[in-house]
């Protein structure tokens, strides 16, 4: 039988946290979550743009993370700001603990998706902008655009 491609189908971006951080590292944590849940993600029903992460106790949690109701869930639905655990390995959060224990380091959920049925959220170790830094990317940004506005009118 042949081997399954690594099928990734992205539930959410989190494009702002490009915007306002330096991604430095990036990890893959599993998230806990209820039937209700997973079902209203399979519909695409999910939204990370608020939504930041925190170590306490040990523990990896993700605060802000907007999951709609599943709509034929009735009482089996859960609150959708509720606070998700999320799964790594014992030595990835005290790797991560000693990390956002340095200044100016924080930890922002990037994307969510499926990977092999289950739910994976990717979460990026982070540096904070500055609005100079902002500006340049916006810059570099227009830059491109321009060019390739350029190159486009050039091939016709």
């Amino acid at each position: 039988m042949a081997k399954q491609k690594d099928k990734q189908k992205l539930i959410a971006n989190n494009k702002k946290a490009f915007h306002d951080y330096f991604i430095e590292e990036s990890y893959e944590a599993g998230i806990a979550l209820h039937g209700t849940e997973v079902k209203s993600m399979r519909q695409g029903k999910c939204s990370i743009k608020e939504s930041f992460i925190r170590i306490e106790n040990g523990e990896v949690y993700v605060y802000g993370m907007h999951v709609s109701p599943y709509e034929k869930g009735n009482i089996f639905n859960k609150d959708p700001l509720r606070t998700k655990k999320l799964l790594l390995h014992r030595y990835e959060i005290n790797k991560l603990a000693g990390k956002v224990a340095e200044k100016g380091l924080t930890l922002v959920p990037l994307q969510v998706y499926f990977k092999e049925g289950k739910v994976k959220v990717e979460i990026g170790l982070a540096r904070g902008k500055k609005l100079y830094d902002k500006r340049q990317d916006i810059a570099k940004k227009d830059q491109r655009r321009e060019a390739e506005k350029e190159f486009k009118v050039k091939n016709l």
